[in-house]
């Protein structure tokens, strides 16, 4: 099972580098304009927002470190660029990869929390966790897209696949 997962974030990953390459192509201003009705409101604050999910759910839950979880900052969002946006997302790799390696052979395993963790679930499998930051990247991508197209500057077409080729 870890290589067939390990195989699919692969193909995550390709999906989002050719993301990336698109929104390279776009005006600075453009990531940061605000589409209140996609999103988190901007591109790079969207994309950005799918880096803190990974962390939150693949690290602060399942590595049961939520006293040093920090989503990124308000300033450093404003900052970004897709530059930045790629390097959490190297970091957002080394996470999924070291999950991965802890949980190889756990999938059905339950991760539980103790009383501290307040307003989310208390259990979960490692499969459900990676099974929802992987589709709530993709439903991010589908806003991502939306967002570019509403300010006027269409993706190519990458339905095919999810964009792989």
């Amino acid at each position: 099972m870890l290589e067939i997962l390990q195989q699919q974030y692969s193909w995550i990953r390709l999906a989002r580098q050719n993301m990336f390459a698109f929104l390279e192509e776009l005006p600075p201003q453009i990531l940061h304009h605000t589409v209140s009705e996609f999103g988190r409101g901007t591109i790079i604050r969207t994309y950005i927002h799918v880096v803190d999910c990974y962390r939150f759910w693949l690290e602060s839950f399942a590595f049961k470190k939520i006293n040093e979880h920090r989503d990124i900052s308000v300033h450093e969002i404003e900052r970004a660029d897709v530059k930045n946006v790629r390097e959490r997302f190297e970091e957002v790799d080394e996470l999924v990869q070291r999950f991965l390696h802890e949980y190889r052979d756990r999938w059905s395993e339950s991760i539980e929390q103790d009383e501290s963790w307040q307003g989310y679930p208390k259990t979960a499998t490692p499969l459900l966790l990676l099974t929802h930051v992987e589709t709530h990247e993709f439903h991010h991508k589908g806003q991502i897209v939306s967002m570019a197209r509403h300010l006027g500057y269409p993706p190519p077409a990458d339905d095919r696949l999810g964009g792989l080729f």
